[in-house]
């Protein structure tokens, strides 16, 4: 797994929680979300199958979980 600097996850934490209809139950979609927008620079659409840094939206769900609980 590649190693992301903090700054860039607690970057990507904040931007899942400004989210509209953010919800803890959707996380991993949220996380998606966030991922698809820091590589892409835009939120996906609806239908929107481009790739993904897989290692980084591990990365932001596992720290997004440990900083909800």
């Amino acid at each position: 797994m590649a190693d992301y600097s903090k700054s860039l996850i607690s970057s990507l934490i904040k931007n899942v929680k400004e989210y509209p209809r953010f919800s803890k139950e959707e996380i991993e979609k949220f996380c998606w979300m966030a991922v698809h927008e820091h590589k892409h620079g835009v939120l996906p659409s609806e239908y929107d199958i481009r790739e993904i840094d897989e290692d980084l939206y591990l990365e932001l769900l596992q720290e997004f979980k440990s900083d909800i609980h």
